[in-house]
């Protein structure tokens, strides 16, 4: 078997928490969503069916949630801590997209999101 890609995705991961430039939104804060995409080699796990041949994806949504519990002015200072931890905890990893939106963002006008996505190469 030739296997062309290898990418495991985590969607819609959602939390409370405290970003934005207003002060308000340090005292209300909002809903989020982050999602994953990462590029890694999974041929090992592939044949050995364990968990240490790849990335756990659990242990991946508390590393994004650790770093969503740290307030940032900016989307996109949050989504390069997150990419940086990923990046920190997982040798394999060889490229990420995060995508950060905020639902509702306070902007003056109706608008369900704002959203920044990064994608780095190791």
């Amino acid at each position: 078997m030739n296997i062309q890609s290898q990418t495991i995705s985590l969607t819609g991961l959602r939390f409370y928490a405290y970003h934005g430039v207003e002060p308000q939104e340090a005292i209300v804060g909002a809903w989020y969503s982050v999602s994953l995409q990462m590029e890694t080699d999974i041929t090992k796990a592939i044949g050995s069916d364990l968990i240490s041949h790849t990335i756990n994806y659990a242990e991946a949504a508390a590393i994004v949630k650790q770093q969503m519990e740290i307030r940032s002015r900016l989307l996109e200072h949050a989504a390069g801590r997150i990419a940086n931890a990923l990046f920190e905890t997982y040798n394999s990893l060889k490229q990420i997209t995060v995508s950060l939106s905020k639902e509702n963002p306070p902007i003056g006008i109706p608008c369900s999101s704002a959203t920044v996505k990064i994608t780095a190469v190791r």
